[in-house]
């Protein structure tokens, strides 16, 4: 029997030869002074173009979002040359590509910013526990300045226009990162969104950072071009959501209107995201565990199978697997990443991992 991932897929505006999607994955290999991608970043997403779908690392839309160092941008014209060169070598190898737009809030430091400035967050609340790495090595976090009024306006005005750059630049396609602990989960989770402004205080306030970036978003490339990521009730970089499902419901309520390119749910926590946003969405569903574990082709096909989603994001397995639907398709082993080899650094443990060999006809 075949593998429900390894059939098409025609979505309301995705069509993708498998239902493999490559997850983002932060991998640290850009110009740290100036956010370009890494010259081998087009060879790097080429060899993995038989994905249905890449999502890409994220990509900082103001520089005060970047995460730490090596994190690549999509502000400057420079930026958009370099990533030209990324889209242009991954469609002459048939693939889609999508660039993620993300902004960490709170989850950086000032060693990473320029002028060491001071993260800004929805308010001033430091994450205690795990360090934060930086160009000196992990460091404790600083407490974050709680964005303005204003500056929360301006920084939707900025997913905006990283968009725009993105289509400049080629891609298919922009992923808003909504999850694990950073900006936009950072407003939507009641201990970091501690504001009473209208981007905070009620529900309604706690979601209307979101709302607001994917419609701006949507505005200026439209939203048969833009997904947005989520991880509800994931508790990754000290988030505590106290009512996951009414905000998340709310949230998929209100954005299933736009008619978006998709709805990317990480699966996550106690709460069972993926069985009860499903029917609350009507476009494109991708699914995804984002486990301590890579997650296996069995796990994906069972959702994929129940319905639970239309496709299905695996992360660490492309790293060193950059064939990974040939594999699943054939059975072939799954090799193994080398973890100190996953951020920073030239082609090792990025470029040259090598693809399955494939059998040849006995004569």
């Amino acid at each position: 029997m075949s593998s429900p991932l390894l059939t098409p897929y025609a979505g309301p505006h995705l069509s993708l030869p498998n239902r493999i999607v490559m997850a983002p994955m932060t991998r640290g290999r850009a110009d740290d002074a100036t956010g370009v991608p890494h010259p081998l970043t087009g060879t790097y997403y080429a060899q993995r173009a038989t994905a249905g779908l890449i999502v890409t690392e994220g990509l900082w839309p103001h520089v005060l979002g970047k995460g730490g160092p090596g994190i690549p941008g999509l502000v400057t014209d420079a930026h958009v040359a370099g990533w030209r060169e990324v889209t242009g070598a991954v469609h002459a190898a048939g693939g889609t590509i999508f660039a993620q737009l993300w902004h960490v809030g709170r989850m950086t430091h000032p060693l990473n910013l320029p002028g060491r400035a001071t993260p800004r967050a929805p308010s001033a609340v430091r994450i205690e526990g795990e360090p934060i790495y930086t160009g000196q090595g992990d460091v404790e976090h600083v407490t974050p300045r709680a964005m303005t009024t204003a500056e929360a306006e301006a920084t939707i005005a900025d997913f905006a226009a990283a968009a725009r750059n993105a289509i400049r630049a080629g891609f298919d396609g922009v992923e808003v990162h909504g999850a694990n602990g950073y900006l936009v989960q950072q407003f939507l989770a009641e201990n970091t969104n501690r504001r009473t402004d209208r981007f905070g205080g009620s529900r309604t306030g706690r979601l209307r950072f979101a709302v607001d970036v994917v419609e701006a978003v949507a505005a200026e490339v439209g939203p048969e071009r833009v997904g947005l990521r989520i991880s509800p009730h994931n508790p990754e970089n000290e988030i505590a959501e106290e009512d996951p499902e009414g905000t998340y419901r709310t949230l998929v309520d209100t954005l299933d209107r736009l008619g978006l390119a998709y709805l990317h749910v990480i699966e996550r926590g106690a709460y069972g995201a993926l069985a009860d946003l499903r029917p609350r969405w009507s476009g494109t569903l991708i699914g995804n565990f984002n486990g301590p574990h890579p997650t296996s082709q069995k796990a994906g096909e069972v959702v994929v199978a129940a319905g639970l989603a239309d496709v299905f994001s695996f992360g660490r397995h492309f790293i060193a697997n950059p064939d990974l639907p040939h594999r699943f398709a054939t059975g072939a082993p799954l090799a193994t990443h080398v973890p100190s080899l996953v951020y920073g650094g030239d082609a090792e443990g990025y470029t040259d991992y090598p693809a399955a060999l494939v059998p040849q006809p006995t004569t």
